[in-house]
């Protein structure tokens, strides 16, 4: 890492300096999943991304867990990730009581948005169970088309879209008996699984109009994951645990922290300050330590 620093910066850098930018970057991390959480988010977004990266004997699986909030007053916030093996049930409840003790109780959480994942489900039973669950339209309708056969796709996609593009949860349950009548007779399970899921698949209703196309899917952390799959194909290999934290976190997640800051979610209010009200100031102060950072990701 020292080469490299030197090669970017035209000066010389100390083995000590390394030590020190690594450990500056280890105490963040740490200050990030340890800051304690207002108990003022509405909307929870859920969802899991699978990395392949390099390891010097060969590709290697590396799954992350993330949690994305939206606060009452519109503001937006990566709250959490987690490496795991999977997204068994126990794996989620791990990250979901993260956030639970952090201070995110949900007293005022008016939706949780997921994808179809049954050990996530079954861990929002346990920590949130009160909360309304909606299950991402896109990877609802990506699984519909992928149980029907080619030639039904055009015609089953528009049935589906009908229903969540509806003005209100009753005339979207109107499309959905369409839909079920049409394709009853070829696809039996499919539509049974369809009518199960329903009540959420439609629990975005229940929010402001405004918000509908935003919380119906979690294509808000999607960015996220596809400039996370982008950064890692690039990397030869994660030298050790640590290794991840610091390049997952601070690549990604803590700079588009920084990019979402002063914005707020879809019409909500006005925004305010969100590093500093959870203690944490990550925001960079000098080029040298974005220079020093840059050359610790391209070598980690």
């Amino acid at each position: 890492m020292g080469r490299v620093v030197a090669l970017i910066t035209e000066e010389p850098v100390s083995a000590a300096t390394v030590s020190r930018v690594t450990r500056n970057l280890d105490q963040a991390v740490a200050q990030f999943h340890q800051a304690r959480l207002t108990d003022d988010w509405r909307y929870l977004f859920l969802d899991g991304v699978s990395l392949r990266v390099r390891r010097p004997r060969g590709r290697k699986r590396v799954q992350l867990l993330v949690a994305y909030g939206v606060r009452t007053d519109g503001t937006r916030h990566l709250l959490g990730f987690t490496r795991s093996s999977g997204e068994s049930q126990v794996a989620w409840e791990g990250l979901l009581l993260d956030l639970y003790r952090r201070g995110l109780e949900g007293h005022q959480l008016q939706l949780v948005v997921t994808d179809c994942c049954v050990g996530l489900v079954a861990a929002l039973q346990t920590i949130y169970p009160r909360v309304a669950h909606q299950r991402c339209w896109v990877h609802k309708l990506h699984n519909l088309l992928e149980a029907a056969r080619r030639r039904d796709h055009a015609a089953m996609k528009t049935d589906a879209q009908a229903i969540y593009q509806a003005a209100g949860r009753t005339e979207a349950v109107a499309h959905a008996q369409v839909f079920a009548r049409r394709w009853q007779e070829g696809y039996p399970q499919l539509v049974t699984r369809l009518l199960r899921d329903l009540p959420e698949l439609l629990a975005f209703f229940q929010c402001p109009r405004a918000l509908w196309r935003k919380l119906r899917t979690t294509n808000v952390i999607e960015r996220c994951f596809v400039e996370a799959r982008r950064r890692t194909r690039l990397m030869v290999c994660f030298v050790n645990v640590q290794s991840v934290e610091r390049i997952i976190f601070f690549s990604i997640f803590n700079q588009f922290n920084l990019e979402w800051h002063p914005r707020t979610f879809a019409n909500l209010h006005t925004s305010r300050d969100l590093t500093t009200k959870e203690g944490i100031d990550l925001r960079p102060r000098k080029m040298r330590y974005n220079i020093l950072l840059f050359a610790f990701w391209c070598t980690c």
